[in-house]
């Protein structure tokens, strides 16, 4: 006679079920975990970025400050130049109106008088009664400053005439070059001529 021993083949059909649901609980595990893996390496990298994007937003920051203080700088060097520029001008006439013109310290202290901000002179010529007078300005305004500035002055004959004038390209910005004539009257007067064969009154006290 067989016998088949059924409750065994039972309990092993009954265990078979708990092996493989466990083998597929396994399986959903391990990916979560790997699924918790990328999401934190994501998140760690949003923040290295986000740390990232502050850094260069503050470099950008600091960056434009020192920009914004090198232009003051520059701006100030700038302006002491055109003013040392301006000062070795009136010095430079000065020597010139000292060497050769007729009536020098009137002159340049009627022209002296009539400068307005942002233009200086380059050259001054004296012929007789007619002046020119070279310069440089930032604006054109100024320039009709000084026409109008030598017109009422009393010193110079209407009109005061602009030559020429024509912009200049210069490294720190672009400047009008001028050429003025005017009328002074008061350089046609001559000093008398002394008489031939006297000497000056300190000679003649020798």
């Amino acid at each position: 006679m067989i016998r088949v021993n059924l409750l065994a083949a039972e309990q092993v059909s009954a265990k078979a079920p708990l092996f493989a649901g466990l083998g597929a609980h396994k399986v959903h595990i391990l990916g979560g975990l790997v699924l918790a893996a990328a999401v934190a390496g994501i998140g760690l990298r949003h923040l290295d970025l986000q740390t990232q994007q502050r850094d260069a937003t503050l470099q950008l920051q600091q960056a434009r400050a020192e920009e914004q203080r090198l232009k003051a700088v520059t701006d100030e060097l700038a302006r002491f130049e055109a003013q040392t520029a301006l000062l070795q001008q009136r010095v430079a006439l000065i020597e010139q109106l000292r060497k050769g013109q007729r009536s020098p310290v009137t002159l340049l202290d009627q022209v002296s008088k009539t400068l307005p901000d942002r233009l200086w002179l380059i050259e001054m010529k004296q012929a007789g009664a007619d002046v020119t007078l070279e310069g440089r300005t930032t604006t054109l305004t100024a320039l009709s400053d000084l026409i109008g500035n030598l017109e009422n002055s009393g010193a110079f004959a209407r009109p005061v005439e602009i030559v020429n004038s024509e912009v200049e390209n210069n490294k720190d910005g672009d400047l009008v070059k001028f050429l003025v004539k005017a009328n002074f009257p008061m350089g046609a007067i001559e000093a008398p001529a002394p008489k031939a064969g006297t000497r000056p009154a300190a000679a003649a006290r020798r």
